[in-house]
């Protein structure tokens, strides 16, 4: 009897010692977690203020994109491209709505990357299936694209102030604009390149700026013809596919939003998406001062005769051009580093989490200088600047903003919200989604298919590393 007491006794020791030991466990992987996530670029510092989200989201959508939709125009026409530019911008207002509400949607939970509200909509695995390969196509695409649009404009900026030069090729020139990001690329998280972002933001309202404002002082060109720009009805809907391309490309934003608003403050009292949709309702009167003008202003001074970066059809005064110029250039550097960021997050985590290496210095230092590397190199490749636009905006950015699904052709902020809230059938929620569901379907049929194209005809008289 006393030996079976005896063995109770021990069992219970051993249950609680199990227990206690398990418990201990828990909370040193849990420790280790939040140590993890505080040195993670994302989550390494919430105490953003919502001007931060202004100008982060404001550098973020607005870029090399707004230089070529005069040339989108011209594709299009003026009444197809109006629609489409307008009906753009309320879209991706409404389904950057979407992404803001969705980040605490559950009480005491933020969704702070991307992927995590894919998770929570789709399951642990095929939310990351589905959203990181695209996340990842949209942000380093827009790198390597950053990457041939500031070796072209420090290339423009040098023929410009100096005409007489000798000239240098292009790839060097993307050289000297990547060993910029070579060093910025080491700030450790959002905030530590708020600086960058703000100059950027109010670069791209100057360099926009000042691409109308010239364009109208340049005045009318004589005979200046709005009819289509092709040599045939085949190269009309080409072109047509390529310029959606081109407008999907110049609102591409959403990809960054989850992380910009993780490092906003949140309290249950005061929720981060109150700051940070008044932050996204400053970027987007910026976003709409910047395209409407340049679009429709710069179509209208030049006709089909606008190249695909205004700025090159612009000419004189030199010296504002030149302006304009450095002005694109120390944009895309803030944009680079602000699409980069969830990149270095996600390839940090997998290395620590993942591979288990210590976080530290050394780590970040080799993986990020591999990343800008990398993308530089792309850069030098395939610097086929506009019809890289219309490639990427509508094979990676559309796919992102405006759909996502097994055969990237569903809405994902959309359909993510339809799925997580579950509207009533035929509401007016339900409708609008799946309208812009459509579109955005349409939108990745059509936009890679012409710019695809144009990228095949271009690649005949290209020479590599030029």
């Amino acid at each position: 009897m006393s030996r079976t007491l005896d063995d109770k006794a021990g069992v219970h020791v051993g249950h609680r010692l199990t227990m206690e030991v398990k418990k201990k466990m828990t909370t040193d992987t849990s420790a280790d977690n939040d140590a993890i996530n505080a040195w993670l670029p994302v989550t390494a510092s919430r105490n953003a203020k919502w001007w931060y989200s202004a100008f982060h989201n404001l550098t973020a959508m607005v870029g090399a994109g707004v230089l070529t939709l005069p040339y989108a125009m011209s594709m299009m026409g003026w009444g197809p491209g109006s629609v489409i530019l307008i009906l753009s911008w309320i879209i991706t207002l409404f389904t950057l709505w979407q992404m803001v509400e969705m980040h605490e949607m559950v009480p005491g939970e933020r969704l702070d990357r991307y992927h995590e509200l894919g998770q929570k909509a789709f399951g642990e695995k095929l939310g990351l299936y589905i959203v990181v390969p695209l996340q990842l196509l949209v942000e380093v695409g827009t790198c390597i694209v950053y990457m041939v649009t500031g070796g072209n404009s420090l290339k423009k900026f040098h023929e410009t102030v100096c005409p007489s030069c000798q000239e240098i090729r292009g790839s060097y020139w993307i050289v000297v604009f990547a060993s910029v990001n070579f060093v910025l690329s080491l700030c450790p998280n959002f905030n530590s390149i708020s600086a960058v972002s703000l100059a950027a933001a109010v670069m791209s309202l100057a360099y926009s700026t000042i691409a109308w404002v010239a364009s109208l002082k340049k005045g009318t060109v004589p005979n200046v013809d709005y009819g289509y720009k092709a040599h045939s009805t085949a190269d009309g809907v080409f072109n047509f596919m390529t310029a959606m391309g081109d407008v999907a490309f110049a609102y591409a934003g959403h990809n960054v939003v989850l992380e910009i608003q993780a490092t906003i403050p949140s309290t249950p009292e005061k929720p981060s998406k109150i700051a940070m949709w008044k932050g996204v309702i400053v970027a987007y009167l910026g976003v709409g001062f910047c395209y409407f003008p340049v679009a429709f202003i710069g179509y209208y001074i030049f006709g089909n005769s606008v190249d695909d970066n205004i700025l090159i059809t612009l000419e004189k005064p030199s010296w504002l051009i030149a302006a304009a110029n450095m002005f694109v250039i120390i944009h895309v550097i803030g944009g680079y580093q602000v699409f980069s960021m969830p990149v270095f997050d996600m390839m940090e985590t997998f290395l620590v989490k993942r591979m288990k290496f210590r976080p530290c210095f050394t780590l970040r230092f080799v993986a990020r200088t591999v990343f800008v590397l990398l993308t530089m190199l792309v850069g030098i490749c395939i610097p086929f600047f506009g019809s890289l636009l219309g490639f990427l905006g509508g094979f990676a950015f559309a796919p992102t903003t405006y759909f996502v699904s097994k055969s990237m052709q569903l809405d994902l902020p959309c359909i993510i919200w339809l799925k997580l809230y579950k509207p009533r059938r035929f509401s007016l929620s339900w409708i609008v989604n799946w309208t812009c569901i459509v579109l955005g379907v349409l939108l990745a049929i059509l936009a890679p298919i012409g710019s695809l194209r144009k990228i095949i005809i271009s690649a005949e008289h290209y020479k590599f590393f030029s």
